[in-house]
């Protein structure tokens, strides 16, 4: 059985790698230098240490990537030991000494962190330990500068292709409450940066291949962190250009857009890498109408899926999508309350697409050619 599931996850690879372009994405040849046999027999357990830069209860990153150890654990894949290290300020230079810590132990096959704020101390700590090997997820900062380093990242374009599709479904359909019959959402990012861009060129083409006529408000924060600014937009958005429907995709910062929803009574949220429904309070969540995800746990059980298979990627950065399961959007509670039968189907049938390699959703990442101005210029308002 191991057998045939890694070789139908090298077939799965080798598809999405024709499928994605100029993507980063796991070749099929992927470096043999990992413990476990290519066929699965005699597969080794590891040894792996979570560092959680924060605390577990999070229902985001943090807890996805416990979801998936813990199932890699209670499999016999693995043996776990998970240290939360604090978010605070006064926190983070622990997160350094515990990095060293755990490295200089020498006990650990494989360490595991993630997010944008471990990416420096990482780099610090494993270019002094060349023979340890460490996983970091969604982010890319240092990606390919360290032997021993794996930078897992996420395919937000495949993400926003179905959130597009989703969102310019709905925003005609008048027999919603709060929707209007003007074909206008919207789209609040953090930084204008290739990876929001990333989450919006897919946004707007899935929205095209919907309705070609239909016209999205895009507005960045420039912050993660000041929900004002969303706010602000998003009144914007609603009361001049009548969106009735916004993603945000600004970190905590986007949850403004979600308040101006709440408040003017004309609009809902779409959330974005964790289902928002779980994390926001009950006003807002019962307007959030669904959430694209970056599904953090599964990305880690491909991981050792691949190096079971005698593949591994280290000194590389992995891109994955929805055909690895790095990706996906919310599809209960009010996503399955507010999709039609139709717009469930235009979704499925996108995302089959996808992971078949017969619909390729543009990137912006690594991208000179201007295309999401261009997308953009086009969808104005």
């Amino acid at each position: 059985m191991k057998k045939f599931a890694a070789l139908l996850l090298a077939l799965v690879m080798a598809l999405s790698l024709a499928a994605c372009g100029n993507q980063n994405t796991p070749a099929a040849s992927g470096s043999a230098s990992g413990s476990g046999s290519a066929g699965g027999e005699d597969t080794k357990v590891y040894n792996v240490v979570y560092l959680v830069n924060g605390n577990l209860g999070d229902k985001s990153f943090f807890d996805s990537a416990k979801a998936g150890l813990d199932q890699l654990e209670a499999d016999g894949r693995i043996t776990l030991r998970t240290i939360e290290m604090g978010g605070l300020d006064e926190d983070k230079p622990g997160w350094l000494s515990t990095l060293y810590e755990v490295s200089d132990s020498q006990e650990y096959d494989i360490i595991i962190c993630g997010t944008y704020q471990m990416p420096d101390f990482l780099k610090e700590v494993a270019d002094k330990h060349p023979d340890q090997k460490y996983v970091i997820f969604d982010d890319n900062s240092y990606a390919g500068e360290s032997a021993n380093v794996m930078n897992i990242t996420y395919k937000q374009n495949d993400m926003g292709y179905l959130m597009g599709i989703f969102a310019a479904t709905l925003t005609t359909d008048t027999s919603i409450e709060r929707i209007n019959e003007d074909a206008v959402i919207g789209f609040v990012g953090g930084i204008d940066s290739p990876v929001i861009n990333d989450f919006l060129i897919g946004y707007i083409e899935g929205a095209l291949s919907v309705n070609p006529d239909i016209k999205v408000d895009v507005r960045y924060t420039n912050t993660y962190v000041d929900t004002a600014i969303a706010k602000e937009y998003g009144l914007s958005m609603i009361n001049d250009n009548h969106c009735d429907l916004i993603w945000g995709v600004a970190g905590n910062s986007g949850n403004g857009a979600a308040e101006a929803a709440f408040e003017t009574g004309k609009a809902y949220f779409l959330g974005v890498d964790s289902d928002q429904e779980l994390t926001l309070s009950s006003d807002l969540a019962a307007i959030t109408l669904t959430s694209g995800l970056k599904n953090i746990g599964n990305s880690l059980i491909w991981f050792f899926d691949e190096m079971d298979a005698g593949r591994t990627y280290f000194g590389q950065e992995v891109s994955l999508g929805l055909a690895e399961g790095g990706v996906g959007i919310v599809t209960d509670k009010n996503f399955a309350t507010y999709a039609s039968d139709d717009c469930k189907a235009a979704i499925t049938a996108a995302e089959d697409a996808i992971k078949a390699g017969t619909l390729i959703v543009d990137t912006a990442i690594d991208d000179n050619t201007n295309k999401v101005v261009e997308l953009c210029d086009a969808v104005r308002p």
